[in-house]
């Protein structure tokens, strides 16, 4: 399964490498890394088809995560990826916001990487 995760802070792809290790040696996991929503977006555009599920932060400077998420359901009438949204505040704001824009999950920081890999395990794909 590809992953592409979306987050401003660099620090988060060593977080994933780690946490992931088993996975991604043994070729069940692959993880993309792109640092804004624009970046995102770029990614993307190359590679939609391949994209299973997006983890995106939702507060980045430039294009928030909300945005990247409006902007994934309205240029992708095939089946988008799943896309789970992630948080430093759980805020039933920032909830409402993503579920409505049509976020298939919602996660909070800092994540909880077990509660992760179960919700992993249960996508359809």
């Amino acid at each position: 399964m590809k992953i592409l995760v979306v987050d401003d802070e660099a620090d988060v792809q060593p977080l994933f490498e780690q946490r992931f290790r088993k996975e991604i040696r043994s070729g069940a996991l692959t993880f993309n890394y792109a640092l804004s929503g624009e970046e995102a977006l770029a990614y993307l555009t190359e590679h939609h088809s391949e994209v299973v599920l997006i983890l995106s932060d939702i507060n980045m400077p430039g294009m928030s995560g909300l945005s990247l998420l409006q902007q994934i359901r309205q240029q992708y009438d095939t089946l988008p990826p799943f896309v789970m949204m992630i948080t430093a505040y759980g805020d039933e704001e920032n909830y409402t916001q993503a579920m409505q824009f049509g976020a298939n999950g919602f996660l909070t920081k800092p994540l909880d990487f077990n509660d992760l890999k179960q919700k992993l395990k249960t996508l359809e794909v």
